[in-house]
């Protein structure tokens, strides 16, 4: 399982008004906020971002200074594979290593919507012993028993990070996952198409 929270696109204004610069074009710009707050891109803006994004990452710098803010939380074993995306992106964990004694263990921590009843039932036998150790941690302070369940823990284990990326970012994730094995990947690539003008800049299919 896979859910995303707190999402916030930055510096869109910004970016489109330094994409005119090389060629002087700001008297062309015609975007605007709008009521609500939300810039909107004109359609002579909108117009050159798609010219410059669909003629390659030489083109389209502008799309890395477009960011996008948002809380994740994953199982560790997608974690390691959006771990492969260190180029531009920036995130804050919540503290397996701090944290992991701080509350019982319990399904609902780890990413199991996937298991059949036998590998559930092997599951909660991992949680069982899980627990037992956090008790025995906390009652006698001893690191083995934390050792014990750092290196127990299943890779199945739920972590929220916060993080940065950008746009530029996002197009290599998109392209690179959207057909992935994992549905972890599928939600998190449609979340990518619901971000502001995605079809246009990230998505890009003709």
């Amino acid at each position: 399982m896979l859910t995303v929270a707190h999402a916030e696109v930055l510096n869109l204004h910004n970016a489109i008004r330094g994409a005119r610069n090389p060629m002087n074009s700001w008297a062309r710009s015609d975007s605007y906020f709008n009521d609500k707050g939300e810039f909107v891109l004109g359609e002579n803006d909108l117009s050159l971002a798609i010219r410059l994004r669909k003629a390659g990452s030489d083109h389209r710098k502008y799309l890395r200074q477009v960011f996008v803010t948002v809380d994740i939380t994953a199982p560790l074993y997608w974690w390691k594979e959006y771990d492969t995306y260190k180029v531009s992106t920036v995130a804050n964990s919540t503290s397996t290593m701090h944290k992991i004694t701080s509350a019982p263990f319990a399904l609902s921590q780890f990413s199991c919507d996937r298991m059949d009843e036998g590998t559930l039932a092997v599951m909660q036998i991992i949680l069982d012993k899980l627990e037992e150790l956090r008790i025995q941690f906390l009652e006698t302070k001893d690191k083995q028993f934390w050792y014990d369940i750092i290196q127990l823990l299943p890779s199945s284990y739920n972590q929220m990070r916060t993080c940065t990326m950008n746009y530029e970012t996002l197009i290599n994730i998109y392209h690179a996952r959207k057909n992935h094995k994992l549905d972890e990947w599928h939600v998190f690539c449609d979340f990518i198409r619901t971000l502001p003008y995605a079809d246009e800049l990230i998505v890009c299919e003709e």
